[in-house]
């Protein structure tokens, strides 16, 4: 009755609780019901979809690009980025006095993520090639790149690396999108993508 406590419903001749144990142990034996079976079907066949949409929208879908990670330190890459600021810098912005870094194109770029910054500002030039180097020194951030909406984890102890090819001038914002903290609002950079040279 729809008075009792805990609502039963009878399945080949059997009551059976939400709460109670089943009466028979071998729960498993009990004929699939049709309603059962349909939901199931469409479970798996969603199921099916899910998965082979992933690689289909990864090839087709143009939005995060295919990459390589490389076990790193903090000291050894924080290193490396520092001798492309070095060799690099054109200018420095804000009262924090970034470095806004030029590298060549085809070259390798390095991009820090740490509590919480960006670090340095990038300046490429738009239809050339470069190999973007991101890693973090403390904790995992999320880089997402706006408005061309790229993302990827980064963790610390890992490189990764991503080819990228800017196609449109422009400032373009990076924002963690992994909460790292009391910060993580703050955590902004800049990737400045310039007219390419003759």
């Amino acid at each position: 009755h729809v008075n009792q406590k805990n609502l039963q419903q009878q399945k080949g001749g059997v009551a059976v609780s939400s709460i109670q144990p089943p009466a028979q142990a071998i729960w498993w034996n009990q004929p699939l019901d049709r309603v059962e079976g349909t939901w199931i079907g469409i479970a798996l066949v969603w199921s099916l979809i899910m998965f082979f949409m992933m690689p289909f929208w990864h090839v087709y879908g143009k939005q995060n690009l295919s990459n390589e990670a490389y076990h790193t330190t903090p000291e050894a890459y924080t290193a490396k980025t520092q001798a492309m600021i070095d060799q690099y810098t054109v200018r420095t912005e804000t009262d924090l006095q970034i470095p806004v870094v030029a590298p060549p194109p085809g070259s390798d770029v390095y991009l820090l993520g740490r509590l919480w910054q960006w670090f340095p500002i990038l300046e490429l030039q738009e239809g050339q090639t470069y190999r973007l180097h991101i890693s973090s020194t403390d904790w995992q951030h999320g880089f997402s790149l706006q408005p061309v909406n790229i993302n990827t984890q980064i963790l610390p102890g890992y490189e990764m690396v991503l080819t990228i090819t800017p196609d449109t001038v422009g400032a373009q914002t990076i924002i963690c999108n992994e909460y790292c903290g009391i910060g993580h609002h703050t955590m902004t950079g800049k990737i400045y993508v310039t007219e390419g040279r003759p």
